[in-house]
């Protein structure tokens, strides 16, 4: 029987190499320019360790042509940037262009809100320094302490209901944003330190978690390939 100190690490190995044979299944099965059924947005919400009643949620685009199309919505950019058979003309200026705007900053505050027991929480979007690289901060202060808080995000389900928001919180929680699913509750209290002792049987939920979640989104990805294959697919004729 293996050691209590060594299972970990074998464990985790198994972990890597799940994912990374995940993501290259995705990798092979979605060419990255293809939206809405490529790579999908990713959030990260973390609660200030030194302000309870403060939340911050970074977001992340999934490909580059979204910011184009989302910025043609918003009138930022000219309508001919997207053309008559849906391809999508991105360039690198149209990341800045939308990114340092009070338009883009007003639709990321109506489509990521943050609630704590009913009762709304102020957003406060920060410049980004890299909207491509790095994505969007966002900083909602709530009327006090917060364990528990209500968030919905609905990026680009204006734009076509298909997107999908992958959410990482506390405790390497996951969440996929999409319809019908628009509002989760998180717990944003703090994660208990592991000892040495335990880490045997606390590890393996995080990992089931790590692993669903990355699993979940291939699924996804895969799924919405096959649809829109298809859907592409030119009729067969009767007989």
């Amino acid at each position: 029987m293996p050691s209590t100190a060594r299972w970990p690490r074998r464990v985790v190995a198994g972990l890597l190499t799940a994912v990374a044979f995940t993501l290259t299944l995705v990798a092979l099965a979605v060419p990255a320019g293809a939206h809405p059924y490529g790579y999908p947005q990713t959030v990260t919400i973390a609660a200030d360790p030194d302000h309870r009643e403060v939340l911050h949620v970074r977001w992340k685009v999934g490909g580059v042509d979204e910011l184009t199309l989302l910025g043609v919505q918003l009138g930022l950019l000219p309508q001919e940037r997207v053309m008559l058979d849906g391809a999508i003309s991105f360039q690198a200026s149209d990341a800045t262009v939308l990114g340092s705007s009070e338009q883009f900053a007003s639709y990321l505050l109506r489509q990521m809100t943050v609630s704590d027991g009913g009762r709304s929480c102020a957003g406060a979007v920060e410049a980004p320094v890299d909207l491509v690289e790095s994505g969007v901060n966002v900083d909602y202060t709530c009327p006090g302490p917060v364990g528990k808080a209500r968030i919905e995000i609905r990026m680009l389900a204006d734009l076509d209901p298909a997107y999908q928001t992958v959410a990482t919180g506390p405790g390497g929680e996951r969440q996929v944003y999409g319809p019908g699913r628009y509002a989760h509750d998180w717990v944003l209290g703090d994660v208990p330190e592991v000892s040495d002792a335990g880490v045997g049987s606390s590890i393996a939920p995080r990992i089931a978690t790590v692993i669903g979640g990355v699993l979940l989104v291939a699924v996804v990805v895969l799924l919405r390939r096959q649809a829109r294959r298809r859907r592409a697919a030119p009729a067969r004729p009767t007989s």
